[in-house]
């Protein structure tokens, strides 16, 4: 029946009503808070390229998870930014490392919290790239021994659950077989495996001081016009052991996002990068936007589009709302 009998705006009149007929809801149990951790103590130091966002000392780390979990977030993902780099990216399988003494900190202090830990290269190596080199090019097979090691480490430090975001081909295969040989089979892959080579990176780079010494990484990330390799990637990523999925950017690339929901029945993430974020909260700052609702609308719109799980810096604010 058409109008008059049928009228849309009837159940959009009130917010009781819009809320009884609300399609996608968001839930602090969907959000993942990134969180950067570095050398020393006492440490809480602002990212001026994203407004809200700090560098933590794995003391402050701790206190920070404490506050996620009683807003009821289940999950963070930790960053390291380490003192010293090299060409071989020695600190990111350290027992000792900056991301392996948060991860036993965290996993101690706040149990009923899931610890994500990011595996890469790019934040320990001198050159910045996210793998070995041989000359100015990464070697993808030489740097899969040195993912998979760090992929253990963190294992071992009591990681919840491992995410390779590196994009060499093959290391989720490499990772699993490291984890299954050593006593990690429970241990769940959250690979990126759509990872485009967008510009929507910036303040990350800014965060974790990772930024490439000399080329980029459009080498090995996917090039952004794609959009049926997105799901060849994520196919290949299943067949070597990977349990969850995800799309990075987010709001970009809802398309591959939803073509994902459509293809696949395993839990997919959605990463809302540095960059979607920094967007909105820099219009905001300058009153052009609502920056609260324009946030939520995002972060709605990729839980729409069909991610189970949000990795964004707006977690822990958001949580506060809902």
């Amino acid at each position: 029946m058409g109008f008059p009998s049928t009228r849309m705006r009837r159940m959009r009149r009130t917010e009781t009503l819009r809320s009884m007929v609300r399609e996608t809801r968001l839930s602090p149990s969907n959000l993942v808070l990134p969180l950067f951790v570095v050398e020393g103590t006492s440490v809480r130091e602002p990212i001026v390229s994203m407004p809200g966002v700090h560098r933590f000392s794995v003391d402050h780390v701790v206190l920070e998870a404490k506050r996620v979990a009683d807003l009821g977030i289940s999950s963070v993902i930790l960053f390291g930014i380490p003192d010293g780099k090299d060409g071989h990216g020695s600190g990111a399988d350290a027992e000792d490392g900056i991301v392996q003494r948060a991860t036993r900190a965290v996993a101690e202090a706040v149990p009923e919290l899931a610890v994500m830990t990011d595996v890469c290269l790019c934040e320990y190596t001198d050159h910045g790239h996210c793998g070995l080199l041989d000359g100015e090019e990464v070697d993808n097979d030489a740097s899969l021994e040195r993912i998979a090691s760090t992929a253990l480490s963190h294992a071992r430090a009591g990681a919840s659950v491992i995410a390779p975001s590196d994009m060499m081909d093959g290391r989720v295969a490499a990772i699993r077989g490291e984890l299954d040989a050593n006593g990690f089979e429970e241990i769940p892959i959250l690979s990126y495996a759509a990872k485009y080579a967008s510009a929507y990176y910036g303040p990350f780079r800014d965060a974790a001081e990772s930024a490439p010494e000399f080329g980029d990484r459009r080498g090995y990330q996917m090039d952004p016009p794609n959009r049926r390799e997105a799901m060849r990637e994520m196919r290949l990523d299943l067949e070597e052991g990977a349990d969850m999925l995800m799309v990075k950017p987010a709001m970009a690339y809802l398309d591959i996002l939803a073509d994902a929901r459509r293809e696949f029945d395993v839990p997919l993430a959605a990463y809302h990068v540095s960059g979607e974020y920094s967007m909105i909260k820099a219009a905001g700052e300058r009153g052009w936007i609502d920056a609260d609702r324009a946030m939520e609308e995002a972060l709605v719109s990729i839980k729409r589009a069909g991610a189970d799980l949000i990795l964004t810096y707006a977690a822990a604010d958001i949580a506060e709302k809902l």
